[in-house]
């Protein structure tokens, strides 16, 4: 019987990627240029034909290039966000009069990553898929979270994959590091991306690499749902969202103390998959209403600049650059000891300062709860300490959080995967195990 046409996918809230067979090996095929990883993005234009694929898009660096340029349209991101949520099945406006089913968008861009991949192998069809997963979609949900996975199902059934399986994100990190293990040893793969923490114990070594049956080598897993987007919601609302009135109160009043101004629109534009839904009519309408809540009429007009310009992207992107010059996690300068917010597009010369300790600070709550899971994990595993503590995912850059995962474990030695590809690179051993005869 001859061998199915596999792929492992790694469909991450921020990048993703694919690994194919490659000789006795996986590789991970280059997705844009020589890129090995794209960004989970998704472009929707205003304008243009639709062709047999559907409404005119770009994907990766090419869509977060058209949003950057202007081009009218939607930018979609962390789709992942979506599994498990209400939103899944609900339509969205797209601008030029169209809307698209979340759950379309989702499948369209794992049809692109399956067309590239395709491509690479000579358009030999794929068929068959591993498809990695988070601990949880969902936390202290399990029937939310069977959801998420089984509209990941549906949405890859979609696009023609045949058979399916899934894996937990952090053991295929595991499967990744177990490559280089010299000897056996109990490793805690620490996977932080833009969406969810991830933790597991896993039994790895030489001598464990070609077992077809691991699960006796799972020894603990858990994961909580706060990453990336969340750190970079909360330097958002510490620091140039303020601008916008996040955390002012309202003017004085007889009847009482002054009142905040209305946060939950701040909330949703700091939140990634939210941000559009500020720019619907009825929100603006209503936001325009309450100038009364602002004691500062410039922080209110701020505000309408943001939702009447679609600028909520922008400053999220702000957000993110910021979180990363404050920390130094893009690992090729030092952290700042002060980042400068530059909202100029939002009102001529505005700038917003923030000290690396404010920062710190916001992430404090965040950076706490994820140290306490990898905890939770080594107790789930009935261990008090681990041989290796393993680093993947784009987060893992953040000193601080690294440091407050490792200080329980001063013996362990300290590996940092490949923050984007390591998770990619274990599925595909993991589909070649399961696929590859």
């Amino acid at each position: 019987m001859a061998t199915p046409s596999f792929c492992a996918i790694d469909f991450g809230t921020s990048n993703s990627a694919v690994a194919l067979p490659q000789g006795d090996a996986m590789a991970l095929v280059p997705l844009e240029g020589a890129a090995r990883t794209m960004p989970t993005a998704v472009y929707y234009y205003a304008e243009g034909a639709h062709d047999a694929d559907g409404p005119p898009r770009a994907f990766g660096r090419a869509a977060l290039a058209a949003y950057v340029d202007g081009h009218d349209g939607r930018l979609m991101r962390s789709m992942k966000s979506i599994l498990g949520s209400d939103l899944l099945d609900r339509h969205t406006d797209v601008g030029g009069g169209r809307s698209v089913k979340y759950a379309d968008v989702v499948s369209g861009y794992l049809k692109r990553l399956k067309r590239v991949a395709e491509g690479a192998q000579g358009g030999r069809a794929l068929t068959h898929a591993v498809l990695g997963r988070p601990v949880y979609f969902v936390d202290e949900d399990p029937a939310r979270d069977a959801q998420a996975q089984a509209a990941l199902e549906v949405c890859a059934r979609a696009v023609g994959f045949e058979e399916l399986s899934f894996q937990f994100e952090p053991i295929a990190a595991a499967f990744d590091y177990e490559r280089q293990a010299r000897c056996e040893q109990t490793v805690l793969v620490a996977d932080i991306g833009g969406g969810t923490s991830d933790f597991s114990v896993v039994r790895v070594g030489p001598q464990r690499l070609r077992l077809a049956d691991r699960r006796a080598d799972i020894l603990g897993h858990h994961g909580i749902h706060i990453a990336g987007t969340d750190f970079d919601r909360r330097v958002a609302l510490a620091g140039p969202m303020r601008a916008l009135g996040h955390g002012s109160l309202g003017p004085a009043r007889a009847d009482g103390p002054a009142r905040e101004v209305p946060s939950g629109i701040t909330f949703d534009l700091a939140t990634w998959h939210l941000i559009n839904t500020c720019y619907t009519p009825a929100v603006v309408a209503e936001m325009r209403l309450r100038k009364a809540d602002y004691a500062d009429p410039a922080e209110h007009r701020r505000l309408m600049t943001v939702l009447e310009d679609h600028l909520g992207h922008h400053l999220a992107d702000l957000a993110e650059q910021g979180k990363i010059d404050l920390s130094g996690s893009d690992g090729r300068r030092a952290a700042e000891d002060q980042h400068d917010f530059d909202l100029g597009l939002i009102e001529t010369g505005l700038h917003w300062p923030m000290q690396r300790g404010e920062a710190q600070a916001a992430l404090a709550e965040d950076v706490a709860a994820i140290a306490g899971a990898a905890q939770e994990t080594l107790r789930r595993a009935g261990l008090a300490s681990v041989d290796a503590l393993y680093f993947t995912g784009g987060s893992t850059g953040l000193t601080h959080l690294v440091e407050a995962i490792a200080a329980p474990f001063p013996q362990a030695q300290r590996v940092q995967g490949d923050p984007l590809a390591s998770v990619a690179q274990g599925l595909g051993i993991h589909a070649r195990r399961v696929f590859g005869g």
